[in-house]
C-alpha cells in the first residue's frame, strides 16, 4: 500500500521493529485540506510510520509499530474535530469492544439519506425565499417578501440552524490552525451578515444590506453537498454490492461424524459466519449463500458463481468439489467442510484488496494533496489582498465602478440591492465593494474538488472492476498502466491452457519398452506439481500402467526433477541442461529428435536412469481460444508491443509465437525462473514500461519486477500476491479489459484534476474583480457559492461516467 511516510531514521533499533496496519473510519472530512490535516495528525502520533487517508470512503490506513494502540490515534483525531473509530475484527473474545462497533452500513446509509432529504428541502426553501425578494412587487402581489427585516430574520435563522454546523466546524479548523473549506464559507457568510447588520442598524452610513447573500450562499453550499453526497453514494455502489455478498449466518452441523440428513434444518444450528472455524462442517440449503470457502462433503447442487467468475451458468457441485464464500447455492442441500474462514476467504480477500486499492493514491495526486494542504491559507491571503487592493487602489483608479445608482439606503422596506443581468455587484462605497469581492474570493476557491478528483475516480473504477472480476490494486497502478508500452506474456498456463498432453514417447535405450519409459517418468514426476509432470502421470494412468513407488524427490525449478526407485536406481527427468549437470550424455541423434519435436511447438523432456539416457517424452499444450484475439487487441487496439517469455526452448517458443503473430525478435526463451525477473529488468533498462502477465510461482519475481504485474486467478496465490492486477476470471481477454479500465480511470483522474485546477485558476481572478474595470462583471458571493458547489458535483459526476465501462 502506498502511504504517506513519516521521516524516521533507519537504525539497528528501529529497522527490525515489528509493524502492523490498522484501519480507521474518520468522519467530518470536507476537502483535500482535511485529508492533509488528518494525515499530519496521525504521523505526529508516537509509533506511526506512514498513513494514507481517503476523502471519499472516509478511511485512514495507518502503518505503525506493533505496540501502537489504535484507540489513542482515534482519540487524537476525535479531539481534533474528526470523529474516528478503529475497526476491530468481529471475533468472539472481543465482546468488551462491542461498544466500538461501527454503525451498521445500511442504517448509516438510511440516516444519511434522511439527512440529505432534509438538506435538499432546506436549501430549496432558502433559495426560493431569497430569490422571490428580487422579483418586482407587481409580480409578487404583496410587499412582505421585499421587507428588509424579513430578510434579516431569514439570514439569522439560516446561520443559526442549517449553517450552524458549517460555521462551528470552520471555527474549530481555524482554532486548531487547520482551516478548511468550512472556514472559508463561514468567514464569507459571517462577514456578509455582519456588514449587512451594520448597514441595517446605521442607515446613515449609506451601506447596502445584502442579507440575501449569506442565505443564498449557504443554500447553494447545502444543495451542492447533498448532490455530492448522493453522487458519492453512487460511486461507492459497486463496492457496497461487493460487501453485501458477504454472508452473515452459517449453519453449523453439530455432529458431522454421525447420521444426519443434508436437507434437515434440525441437524444444524445457526451461528455468525465469522465464528466458523476451519474443519467444521456446515449445512447450506437451496437459496442460501455459501458462508465460507470449503469442500463439499455430502450432497449435490448447482452453485451460481457469477459474482466471482462472471459466468451466468450455475456450476454443478458434488462431493470433493470446492465452493467459495458469497456464491449462491441454487438447487440442492449440501454439507461442506470449511477450509478458509473469516478474513481468509476468497471474498474477504477481494473486499480487502478493493478497499486497499481505493485508499492507495496515484502519484499524480501528490501535487493536488500538497496544494490542498496549504490552499486555504493561500485563499485567505488572496481574499485579504483583494480587499486591500480594491479599498486602497482599485476604487481610486477605476472610480466609475462606484457610480452606479442605488436606492435610498435608509428605506428599510426594500432590499436596497439591484443586480444587473450579468450578476454585477453594486456597492455604494469602496468598503462595501472590497468586502464583497473578498467574500467572493473566499467562497469560490474550494479545495474540495481537488480532494475529490482522484479518490472518486479510483472508487468507481476499482468498484466497477471488482464487479467484472478485475482487481486493480490502487491509484498508483492506474498511473503505471497508463504509461505502458510493452506487455510480456508467460507461455505455459497463460497463453496456453496449462494442461499439456503427452504426444510422443521415443526410446533411446534398446532394452526399454515405451510403457517402461512412461512408468519410470511418472514415478519421478508424481513428486512434483508441474503441469508437464501432471501430463506424464495422467498419460500413464490412461494406459492403466502401474506407477512404481519412488523416494528422495528433488526438484530444480526450471530444469527438472530426480528421485530414487525402490531398486535404488536414480531417475532424472528434465531438460538437456538438467541432464548435463548430472553428467548424463545426450547423443546427437537424441538431440536432433528433440529439436524436431520442439520445432512443432512441443515440449520435450529427457528421461535417464543413472548416467544413461533411455528416452524422450514430448507433450503439447494448446493455445487458449482467445489468445490470438488478445494479442491483436493489445497490439492494434492499444498500440502496445507484445512479447513472449518462456522457459521452453526457442524452437518451441517460435512455434507458439508464429500462431500468435509475435515476431522472433519479441521472444525471450530458455529462461530459468530466476532469470525472468532479470529479463524484465533488462527491458526496463531499455526505457520500456513493462507489464508482465503470468500465473505460476516461477512468475512471481517477474510480476514484482514489472511496472505492472497481471496475474490470472487460476494461478497461484504467490503470483496473485506479487501482481498489481488480479484477473478473477480465467479469461485472457480480461488482460485487455483491465488495461482499458485502468486507462479510462486514469483519464478521469486527469480530467478531474484539470477541471479542479482550471476552475480555481479562472474562478479566483474573476471573483477578485479582474473583469470589473473592463466589463463591469464580477461574481457575487451567492454566485461564487453556486460555482463552488458545482465544481465538486461535476468532479464526482464525471467519475460516475466510468460506471458505463463494459
Amino acid at each position: 500500500m502506498q502511504l504517506v511516510p513519516k521521516t524516521v531514521p533507519l537504525t539497528a533499533s528501529n529497522s527490525t521493529l515489528a509493524t502492523k496496519k490498522i484501519t480507521l473510519d474518520v468522519g467530518s472530512m470536507k476537502c483535500g485540506g482535511c485529508v492533509k490535516t488528518v494525515e499530519r495528525l496521525i504521523l505526529q502520533q508516537p509509533g506511526a510510520i506512514a498513513a494514507c487517508v481517503n476523502l471519499v470512503t472516509e478511511v485512514a490506513v495507518v502503518e505503525c509499530q506493533a505496540d501502537t494502540d489504535p484507540l489513542e490515534i482515534a482519540a487524537k483525531l476525535t479531539n481534533a474535530g474528526y470523529p474516528t473509530k478503529p475497526r476491530f475484527a468481529q471475533v468472539p473474545h472481543l465482546e468488551e469492544e462491542s461498544t466500538l462497533a461501527l454503525e451498521d452500513p445500511q442504517q448509516k446509509q438510511q440516516r444519511e439519506m434522511r439527512s440529505a432529504r432534509r438538506q435538499i428541502i432546506t436549501s430549496a426553501v432558502l433559495l426560493i425565499l431569497s430569490s422571490l425578494g428580487h422579483l418586482p412587487e407587481s409580480l409578487l402581489g404583496f410587499a412582505l417578501l421585499k421587507n428588509i427585516w424579513l430578510h434579516w430574520g431569514l439570514a439569522t435563522i439560516t446561520l443559526l440552524l442549517p449553517g450552524r454546523e458549517i460555521i462551528l466546524d470552520g471555527w474549530r479548523g481555524l482554532k486548531r490552525n487547520a482551516p478548511n473549506m468550512n472556514t472559508l464559507v463561514a468567514l464569507g457568510t459571517l462577514t456578509a451578515y455582519t456588514t449587512s447588520v451594520v448597514a441595517l442598524l446605521f442607515p446613515q452610513l449609506g451601506w447596502e444590506c445584502f442579507f440575501d447573500e449569506p442565505v443564498m450562499l449557504l443554500g447553494f453550499i447545502l444543495l451542492g453537498r447533498t448532490l455530492e453526497q448522493q453522487a458519492r453514494g453512487k460511486a461507492a455502489a459497486a463496492f457496497k454490492r461487493l460487501l453485501a455478498l458477504q454472508p452473515q449466518v452459517a449453519r453449523l452441523i453439530a455432529q458431522p461424524q454421525g447420521e444426519f440428513a443434508v436437507s434437515d434444518r434440525q441437524s444444524s444450528v445457526e451461528i455468525p459466519a465469522d465464528r466458523v472455524r476451519v474443519g467444521e462442517w456446515l449445512q447450506v440449503l437451496p437459496g442460501e449463500k455459501i458462508p465460507v470457502d470449503g469442500e463439499v462433503v455430502a450432497g449435490q447442487t448447482t452453485v451460481d458463481e457469477s459474482m466471482l467468475t462472471g459466468e451466468a451458468m450455475p456450476q454443478v457441485k458434488q462431493s470433493g468439489d470446492v465452493v467459495t464464500a458469497g456464491t449462491l447455492n441454487k438447487s440442492g442441500a449440501i454439507a461442506l467442510r470449511a477450509t478458509r474462514t473469516g478474513s481468509d476467504t476468497t471474498l474477504a480477500q477481494i473486499v480487502d484488496l478493493v478497499e486497499a486499492a481505493q485508499t492507495r493514491k496515484a502519484p499524480v495526486q501528490k501535487l493536488a494533496d500538497t496544494v490542498a494542504g496549504y490552499f486555504t491559507y493561500g485563499v485567505l491571503a488572496a481574499a485579504l489582498l483583494t480587499f486591500l487592493f480594491w479599498y486602497f487602489i482599485g476604487t481610486h483608479i477605476w472610480t466609475d465602478v462606484l457610480t452606479i445608482a442605488h436606492p435610498a439606503m435608509s428605506e428599510h422596506a426594500s432590499l436596497h440591492t439591484q443586480h444587473l443581468a450579468n450578476a454585477q455587484i453594486l456597492a455604494p462605497s469602496p468598503l462595501l465593494l472590497s468586502l464583497k469581492l473578498a467574500i467572493s474570493v473566499m467562497v469560490v476557491a474550494c479545495p474540495c474538488a481537488m480532494g475529490l478528483a482522484t479518490p472518486t475516480a479510483i472508487l468507481v473504477g476499482t468498484g466497477v472492476g471488482a464487479e467484472q472480476g478485475l482487481l486493480i490494486k490502487g491509484g498508483d497502478v492506474l498511473e503505471r498502466v497508463h504509461q505502458l508500452d510493452t506487455v510480456v506474456f508467460d507461455k505455459t498456463g497463460t497463453l496456453t491452457s496449462g494442461h499439456p498432453t503427452v504426444t510422443d514417447c521415443i526410446l533411446v535405450a534398446d532394452d526399454v519398452l515405451p510403457s517402461d519409459l512412461l512408468q519410470i517418468a511418472a514415478a519421478v514426476e508424481s513428486g512434483t506439481s508441474h503441469p508437464l509432470a501432471a501430463a506424464i502421470v495422467q498419460a500413464a494412468q490412461k494406459q492403466n500402467l502401474s506407477i512404481p513407488a519412488a523416494k528422495d524427490f528433488y526438484t530444480e525449478p526450471g530444469l527438472g526433477v530426480s528421485a530414487q526407485l525402490k531398486d535404488g536406481v536414480t531417475v532424472l527427468v528434465g531438460n538437456a541442461q538438467w541432464l548435463s549437470q548430472n553428467a548424463v550424455n545426450i547423443s546427437d541423434t537424441a538431440s536432433l529428435q528433440a529439436q524436431t519435436l520442439a520445432a512443432t511447438g512441443k515440449t520435450v523432456v529427457f528421461v535417464a536412469t543413472g548416467d544413461c539416457l533411455i528416452g524422450l517424452i514430448a507433450a503439447s499444450d494448446t493455445l487458449r481460444a482467445d489468445a490470438s484475439q488478445v494479442v491483436e487487441s493489445l497490439r492494434a487496439g492499444l498500440g502496445l508491443k507484445v512479447m513472449l517469455l518462456t522457459g521452453d526452448k526457442l524452437t518451441a517458443a517460435k512455434a507458439v509465437a508464429a500462431q500468435l503473430g509475435i515476431s522472433d525478435e519479441d521472444i525471450i526463451a530458455d529462461i530459468r525462473p530466476a532469470g525472468k525477473a532479470a529479463a524484465i529488468q533488462q527491458l526496463q533498462a531499455q526505457q520500456q514500461r513493462v507489464a508482465m502477465v503470468g500465473d505460476g510461482i516461477n512468475d512471481a519475481p517477474a510480476l514484482s519486477q514489472a511496472d505492472v504485474g497481471i496475474a490470472l486467478k487460476a494461478g497461484t496465490d504467490v503470483a496473485m500476491e506479487a501482481a498489481q492486477i488480479v484477473l478473477m476470471r480465467d479469461r485472457l481477454t480480461d488482460v485487455v479489459a483491465a488495461i482499458e479500465l485502468s486507462k479510462a480511470t486514469f483519464q478521469k483522474i486527469r480530467q478531474n484534476l484539470f477541471w479542479a485546477f482550471a476552475y480555481n485558476t479562472l474562478g479566483i481572478p474573476i471573483a477578485a474583480g479582474v473583469l470589473l474595470p473592463s466589463l463591469d462583471f464580477v461574481l457575487s458571493p451567492a454566485a461564487a457559492g453556486a460555482l463552488m458547489a458545482f465544481s465538486s458535483v461535476s468532479v464526482v459526476t464525471n467519475s460516475l461516467l466510468l460506471r458505463r465501462f463494459k
